[in-house]
């Protein structure tokens, strides 16, 4: 295995001069901003998350500030980012941090896991993007540059193994700052250069290392699975009834189902669903809106 500093140099020099001016690289961005990148981030491409990721902290800029918004207007801020469950999981995870932390979120990979919503990537990537933790980030980027360099395999297993979490922690630095270099410059390689389907092996400061490129690229171009398809999915029909939402307010259940697009048996248990979970509400005049009952409750 190449030991860390013939990766490390590599990385951190092409990583200087190609990284992207992403919103929350900057160095005062708050481990609380950071963390909203990472949620919005999931799933959801980066070049969608930069103006709704400026939105959000211009509004809510800490947890503080968020902790004390109602699921309707953080839904409808959230907006088409898609999986919108993650909107509601970063409102949970703010009224945690308000109560039991002041506001302020807690420091290390341990801590930030205790949270809702937070696994292990999230944790890894606050910690050592914001807190100056050293940690080992491994996001599915990271995992393919590092399999193909180390292993000659094209792709990465659908879940990390101990075994391959430890070898490529031996790989970070020591070093706060250089670990937090050694990730991001990794991830950023992953996501332009060392791509899953399109990689530009020409470019990678890495190709020289790289068991994969000396392989001859094995596998390139194989698809190992089917990708799933969305149109016609529940997950569709509830962004539908979402949406409709968003850009409307409230709407009766007929005026959902006609713009649902799905049979009657569908939409009910689609609806049901969307109430039973928080997403929306019935409003005392018996129409949906977005949100939580609460919303619509007396405020002493």
């Amino acid at each position: 295995m190449p030991s860390c500093p013939d990766l490390y140099e590599p990385v951190a020099t092409w990583f200087a001069t190609h990284r992207r001016p992403l919103p929350w690289r900057d160095s005062h961005t708050s481990p609380w901003g950071v963390l909203v990148s990472e949620i919005m981030s999931q799933q959801t491409p980066v070049s969608r998350v930069a103006e709704p990721w400026r939105a959000w902290m211009k509004r809510w800029p800490t947890a503080h500030a968020l902790a004390h918004a109602d699921a309707a207007e953080v839904l409808l801020a959230w907006g088409s980012l898609g999986y919108p469950r993650r909107a509601l999981r970063l409102l949970e995870c703010a009224r945690i941090v308000e109560r039991d932390h002041g506001g302020e979120l807690p420091v290390g990979v341990d801590a930030l896991t205790a949270l809702p919503g937070i696994g292990s990537y999230t944790a890894a990537a606050v910690a050592c993007f914001a807190q100056g933790q050293r940690a080992c980030v491994l996001d599915t980027n990271i995992r393919r540059v590092l399999t193909r360099v180390l292993d000659a395999k094209p792709s990465v297993k659908a879940h990390v193994t101990k075994h391959d979490r430890d070898r490529f922690d031996a790989l970070v630095p020591d070093a706060p700052e250089r670990a937090r270099i050694w990730n991001e410059g990794i991830m950023e390689l992953g996501a332009l250069v060392c791509r899953a389907r399109t990689p530009l092996c020409e470019a990678c400061p890495l190709a020289p290392h790289c068991a994969w490129l000396d392989a001859g690229r094995p596998g390139l171009g194989e698809r190992t699975t089917r990708p799933q398809g969305y149109e016609g999915t529940d997950r569709q029909i509830r962004g539908k009834i979402l949406k409709t939402l968003r850009e409307g307010g409230e709407a009766t259940v007929g005026t959902l189902e006609v713009e649902s697009g799905t049979d009657p048996d569908r939409f009910a248990r689609l609806l049901a669903d969307l109430l039973d979970e928080g997403f929306i509400s019935r409003t005392p005049e018996g129409k949906i809106a977005l949100g939580s009952p609460s919303r619509f409750s007396p405020r002493n």
